[in-house]
């Protein structure tokens, strides 16, 4: 089973996300993604300069997320609405 982390920066972002939204994506990380083998097949993996790092989208929102296979942790680098969480 897969363990989440979250650094400083989401932990920042998501005070700003509207509390609803907030336990959506915790739920959706947490329940779904941490208990799969592979959370890989819920993501996308980025492209360009953020090629190391994937991605979950839930609903409007996107979540961009570091794999460490050897420690089996997600970590959790931005969360934000799709128009904004790239930059």
């Amino acid at each position: 089973m897969w363990k989440i982390r979250y650094l400083r920066s989401a932990r920042k972002d998501a005070k700003k996300i509207d509390p609803h939204i907030r336990e959506k994506i915790r739920g959706y990380l947490e329940q779904r993604g941490a208990s799969l083998d592979a959370p890989r097949q819920l993501g996308e993996p980025l492209k360009g300069q953020l090629a190391k790092l994937w991605r979950y989208r839930i609903g409007d929102y996107r979540i961009i997320c570091e794999f460490r296979n050897d420690e089996l942790i997600v970590i959790v680098i931005r969360i934000g609405h799709r128009k904004n969480v790239y930059k």
